[in-house]
């Protein structure tokens, strides 16, 4: 990969576009648009001005309309900006026909998180992953277009693995693509080897999930002391963290960072998250994270809740945690909602009472006798359940414990009483 972002002074100079399509509401599209702002700059543009335009329909070549255009093209030229952002998914076709109209370079939204996911992505599954999502995203839209776009490579929309394809043709593109797939397959193979010997020792598993940039790495550096990137940017983690945390009872518990959702999230991506989604899959427990200083934190929760349901992880055991509380002068924590500073350490001991009692709602009561001689299946109890309460009889140890349902056969022949 290229460098990440340029500095200050060679920041690129955008004019962003936000769309509302029938049907949809104003204040979602100012949402979207003020999301884009934020994703753009992550990339390494500056945001110079933002127009918007209500559509009652999709106009086919340019996606937006004449009028809008022109007025696109007036900025372009009056403030020499370096590119065009639609807070939308442009077709090639779309894509060529603004690129010839405003004389600077077209990127959709799409495009933007490519690039971002270029940027973040550390394991070789989701640099795999992210390089086939840009190459399938790029090839209908450099083949045919009849400029020089080696000249394009480091700016924003042509970073990352996939900015070798400027310079490739169709055929080695197509090539490339398949290359890929079979090399993320077998990533994939080995990964679910890695899960599988990690099940051995199963320990329970609390992912993290929300809105990116909610401060869910902070967080995960703050329960685990695990040294994990922090920094106040969309989509800082891509890849998924596991690390091994203490409750208050004593038991130990695996905790997962995984990459923040985003509001309308390209379709291309969804192959890039498998990693996370299977740690939020297997999870016994979600740990849904909110940033509630910003003032739209509320749509945050909605796109979280939608993005599971999708998912079909809705019915999933949650605990729900308003992070950044120490920001605000005045905030009254509703019933059932953990408020927390992940920074300041205000309220974290709470939450870990709250995580260890909402993961015995997936254990069962249970009653064992172990013979002495059998001492290690104590010491394995004491990692794999809630033990209560150990009492040293003649001939064995009688341990009352919170069992995990599907531990009790491997342990059948010493459980007393299971409620």
């Amino acid at each position: 990969m290229m460098s990440h972002l340029k500095s200050e002074v060679m920041k690129e100079k955008a004019l962003l576009i936000g769309v509302g399509k029938p049907n949809m509401k104003r204040e979602d599209m100012l949402f979207s648009l003020e999301e884009l702002k934020n994703l753009v700059s992550t990339a390494g543009g500056e945001t110079v001005f933002t127009i918007t335009q209500e559509l009652k329909q999709i106009h086919p070549a340019t996606f937006i309309g004449k009028g809008k255009v022109a007025e696109a093209k007036h900025l372009c030229e009056e403030h020499h900006l370096d590119l065009v952002v639609i807070d939308d998914e442009l077709s090639p076709v779309q894509n060529r026909n603004l690129e010839n109209e405003f004389g600077v370079r077209v990127l959709d939204r799409t495009a933007v998180i490519l690039d971002i996911f270029a940027m973040r992505a550390q394991t070789k599954e989701g640099r795999l992953q992210v390089e086939l999502a840009q190459l399938e995203y790029l090839a209908p839209r450099l083949v045919g277009s009849g400029k020089n776009l080696s000249q394009q490579v480091g700016r924003i929309g042509t970073r990352g693995p996939g900015e070798t394809a400027l310079e490739q043709d169709r055929r080695r593109i197509r090539e490339r693509i398949t290359q890929l797939k079979r090399e993320v397959k077998e990533v994939r193979k080995h990964r679910t080897l890695h899960r599988k010997r990690r099940d051995k020792v199963p320990l329970p598993l609390i992912s993290l999930v929300g809105y990116t940039n909610a401060g869910k790495s902070t967080l995960m550096k703050s329960l685990t002391k695990a040294d994990v990137l922090v920094e106040d940017k969309l989509f800082a983690t891509l890849d998924p963290t596991v690390r091994k945390l203490k409750l208050p009872s004593g038991r130990i518990v695996l905790l997962a960072d995984t990459v923040g959702f985003i509001h309308r999230l390209p379709h291309q991506l969804v192959d890039a998250f498998q990693a996370t989604f299977e740690e939020v899959r297997n999870a016994h427990l979600l740990l849904h994270l909110v940033d509630v200083s910003h003032h739209r934190y509320q749509d945050h929760i909605a796109v979280v809740s939608k993005v599971l349901e999708e998912l079909q992880l809705s019915k999933k055991l949650l605990v729900l945690a308003y992070n950044k509380v120490d920001t605000l002068d005045e905030f009254h924590c509703p019933q059932d909602v953990e408020c927390i500073s992940a920074l300041e350490g205000t309220g974290i001991s709470h939450l870990l009472e709250t995580l260890d009692k909402a993961l015995r709602k997936e254990f069962l009561a249970t009653s064992l006798f172990i013979p002495y001689e059998r001492g290690d299946i104590l010491s394995h109890l004491y990692e794999l359940a809630f033990v209560k309460k150990v009492e040293r009889l003649e001939k064995g140890i009688k341990v009352e414990c919170d069992l995990q349902e599907k531990f009790l056969g491997k342990y059948k022949a010493f459980i007393q009483v299971q409620q």
